[in-house]
């Protein structure tokens, strides 16, 4: 008994030694976190052209300028938006297109990706580092490089969201597909269904649902995108903007359109998704 209770004792010491010295641990490491972050703030802030916290004081006066020449000419705000909606069409054709292409390969790709699904399966890890490629390479880099050349448009800004697309999507649908039940699957080889045909009436009625809400959210993600993407040439509302905003104060009446418009569209879009989202999870 006596033994016993002594090895009790000992343990618990090791033990509370152990968690001391893994606090002791986090808390260096902790203080050097912080030590880091706190040296690279005072190395930016003396490469700014002025101290951070006083210019944090003048953030709201690019804005308030944009508003209060808004207001003065409010009477041409409605003419505005009614110029600019060509360019928020061309926004959400790029947005549409490259998550439609997007969706496709993603989807393709995710199937290739699924361990238990994938006809190859030694090549899953090399699919799933493709998609991982994909998703790292930043959209608004791919589309710099593809107007440097092919020219500025939409065609850029399409293929390098549809790229971006491609990598998110592919991760989130081989998800899914990891929870799908195999046995439709079996059923079908058994009576010499292919792959394709397996997957295509196996696979796809039991992912489609969350497939297709990933997909809505990802054309939320692209207007967006397609919009940033604008200001490096990528046409769009973006191009609008950034020509409206570079040409200073007298243009920013139609700036403030811009914004107005770009606001209310990913407002619609989002509500409109977010009701067909619900429907897809309630199964209605």
């Amino acid at each position: 008994m006596t033994d016993t209770t002594s090895d009790l004792v000992r343990i618990r010491s090791a033990y509370l030694r152990l968690v001391a010295r893994r606090r002791q641990a986090g808390a260096l490491a902790t203080l050097a976190f912080v030590a880091a972050m706190a040296a690279g703030f005072r190395l930016a802030d003396l490469g700014n052209s002025g101290p951070f916290l006083r210019g944090l004081l003048h953030l709201g006066d690019f804005p308030a300028e944009i508003l209060a020449e808004a207001s003065r000419k409010a009477a041409l705000i409605p003419g505005l938006l009614w110029h600019d909606l060509p360019a928020l069409v061309e926004t959400l054709n790029i947005a549409a297109a490259a998550t439609l292409a997007g969706s496709l390969c993603g989807g393709a790709l995710s199937l290739l990706a699924s361990p238990g699904l994938a006809p190859w399966p030694r090549l899953v890890p090399v699919v799933r580092r493709v998609l991982d490629l994909c998703r790292a390479l930043p959209d608004i880099v791919v589309a710099l490089v593809l107007v440097f050349v092919m020219g500025g448009g939409p065609v850029p800004a399409a293929i390098a969201i549809a790229l971006h697309t491609t990598g998110a999507l592919g991760k989130l649908f081989s998800e899914v597909n990891e929870n799908a039940d195999r046995r439709p699957v079996e059923g079908l080889a058994s009576v010499g269904a292919t792959w394709a045909q397996g997957m295509l009436f196996g696979v796809l009625p039991q992912v489609m649902p969350n497939w297709l809400s990933y997909i809505l959210l990802r054309f939320e993600i692209n207007i967006r995108a397609s919009a940033i993407l604008g200001f490096v040439g990528a046409g769009g509302i973006g191009y609008e903007l950034r020509n409206a905003i570079s040409w200073g104060l007298g243009q920013y009446d139609a700036a403030a359109a811009v914004f107005l418009l770009l606001i209310l569209t990913i407002v619609a879009v989002d509500q409109l998704s977010s009701a067909l989202r619900n429907r897809l999870a309630k199964g209605v």
